[in-house]
């Protein structure tokens, strides 16, 4: 932006619709003297803010690229006729999203029900109980957040990332996980319930205590976690990836395996050989390979069924 011609626009604007600097910084909750360095040409706001002066001014967006002239109700800035047999149409409304940045707020017991809110950024904030059932926070952040006892039921959470954050008696049931991402976060007590999960990442993450129910895994990565005493009994795991994960005593009665991986560290240790022992495998369904794989570590695969 030329900061010169976007400022003497703001100017043009603000003096035909008959209200001040002062006035104008009311409406858009900044200083009289931000208005006042914008209209000098000393610096530009930035496109969100020019989205909401555009909207307070009665001006399209590209006034302030010298596209169009102000739209006082007096002026018709369409110079060129339509057919006779177009009717005129009328453009949507701009409904810009401002409310991006959510980070350091107090939002505990906030009800987000079914809003549409992607990219949105929670960082540092208190979510305790808040309620994002059924919303739409694609892409969103969730960094060093407390989280506990919120429920993400029904939420799109894809392209989520959560990282180092509580989130303790957390709720996911029915919620689309794809390409989600837990980084250091702690899911004591959670409960992720008739959940599809499409290439999500569990990296660092106490599981001991997680709940996971009635669900499928698809191109799902645990890395680094610690799984020991989960119950993932009946559910079913495609191209699933345990990497360097501690499955003491997990469970797997029942599941469905097709190209299951279990990885170790750098090296197949004996306290590897026995971790892979204390997993119950007992009625579960396997691919030939993820069967020869885990046989080759001295998995118990007794009653196991080889597709």
């Amino acid at each position: 932006m030329n900061a010169k011609f976007v400022g003497s626009k703001i100017a043009e604007a603000r003096k035909d619709k008959g209200v001040s600097q002062a006035q104008l910084a009311q409406q858009l909750f900044i200083s009289p003297q931000a208005v006042g360095k914008w209209e000098r040409g000393e610096s530009v706001p930035d496109i969100l803010v020019v989205t909401r002066l555009a909207e307070l001014l009665g001006v399209d967006l590209n006034y302030f690229s010298g596209g169009t002239t102000i739209d006082n109700g007096n002026t018709d800035t369409n110079t060129s006729p339509l057919p006779a047999d177009k009717p005129p149409t009328t453009a949507a409304p701009s409904t810009p999203d401002a409310l991006t940045n959510f980070s350091g707020s107090n939002l505990a017991g906030i009800d987000f029900v079914g809003t549409h809110a992607p990219a949105r950024k929670f960082n540092g904030s208190a979510l305790q109980a808040a309620n994002f059932a059924a919303a739409n926070l694609t892409g969103s952040y969730f960094t060093g957040s407390d989280i506990r006892n919120a429920s993400f039921n029904g939420a799109n959470l894809t392209d989520c990332a959560f990282s180092a954050s509580d989130m303790s008696a957390t709720t996911f049931e029915e919620a689309n996980l794809t390409n989600a991402t837990f980084t250091a976060v702690t899911l004591n007590g959670a409960l992720f319930d008739h959940v599809v999960m499409v290439g999500t990442t569990f990296d660092k993450c106490d599981l001991t205590t997680t709940g996971f129910t009635n669900c499928t895994f698809n191109g799902v990565h645990f890395r680094n976690a610690d799984l020991r005493n989960v119950c993932f009994d009946g559910q079913t795991f495609t191209n699933v990836h345990f990497d360097r994960t501690a499955l003491n005593n997990a469970t797997f009665r029942g599941a469905t395996l097709q190209n299951v991986s279990f990885r170790p560290g750098f090296a197949i240790t004996n306290k590897f050989y026995r971790s892979l022992s204390t997993i119950n495998f007992d009625g579960a369904q396997m691919d030939k390979l993820t069967y020869a794989a885990l046989k080759g570590v001295g998995a118990e695969l007794v009653g196991v069924i080889v597709v």
